[in-house]
């Protein structure tokens, strides 16, 4: 994918980013998606991140997206350590499995260790992430709010020994509690798109309840 082009979401764009994400995630996870909603919201709040809001064009196409937002780790005395996390990121249906989501995530590893970032916490699938550096949240000692370590909870080091194995406990930001209602009036007033079960969504359901000891 040598044609691929980073560059960053101008206002134009963002109806085109919507709809591919939505046409992305749709049925993916549960039966309809709210991920297209999320990135409706997300680009107004303070925990928004601009400089790594980026698409990725091929002949002048946009064929993916991908946005972050602040989110923080507080240790057992009440440290907190700002940290980023990344979502949604989606790459056009027909054209994943490519490298092209590789080539986003790479390059907005760069632009955040040029803002002074130095770590990332993501919730997703460790096949699609552990190649890009992520390892088990338990590795650097950090939990969800509950003390425990999520499966599907990943940690990047942007730098060497970010972590000193102190616990830290994991907060994204505000603007992630979606209103399924609000959610949901939104999907309600655009194109209809068939609503349906698929395997990915029974994974989804494994992954997102399962924890390590």
């Amino acid at each position: 994918m040598d044609d691929i082009v980073i560059r960053n979401e101008m206002p134009a764009d963002r109806q085109i980013t919507e709809e591919l994400t939505r046409r992305a995630f749709y049925n993916m996870y549960v039966p309809g998606c709210v991920e297209h909603y999320l990135l409706h919201i997300m680009r107004e709040h303070e925990d928004f991140i601009p400089e790594l809001d980026l698409v990725a064009e091929l002949d002048g196409r946009i064929v993916g997206s991908m946005v972050y937002t602040k989110a923080k780790l507080t240790d057992d005395k009440g440290n907190v350590k700002p940290v980023l996390t990344f979502g949604p990121i989606c790459v056009e249906p027909e054209l994943q499995r490519r490298g092209i989501g590789k080539i986003l995530m790479e390059r907005s590893f760069d632009i955040a260790r040029e803002l002074s970032y130095d770590a990332i916490v993501i919730f997703g699938s460790p096949a699609n992430y552990v190649a890009r550096g992520f390892k088990s949240c338990k590795k650097y000692n950090v939990t969800d709010a509950s003390g425990r370590f999520p499966a599907a909870m990943l940690v990047k080091e942007l730098f060497p020994d970010v972590f000193d194995g102190r616990r830290w406990t994991y907060s994204d930001s505000p603007v992630m509690s979606i209103d399924e209602g609000l959610a949901a009036e939104f999907d309600e007033g655009l194109p209809k798109l068939e609503k349906s079960w698929q395997p990915s969504q029974e994974e989804f359901y494994i992954l997102s309840n399962a924890f390590l000891e």
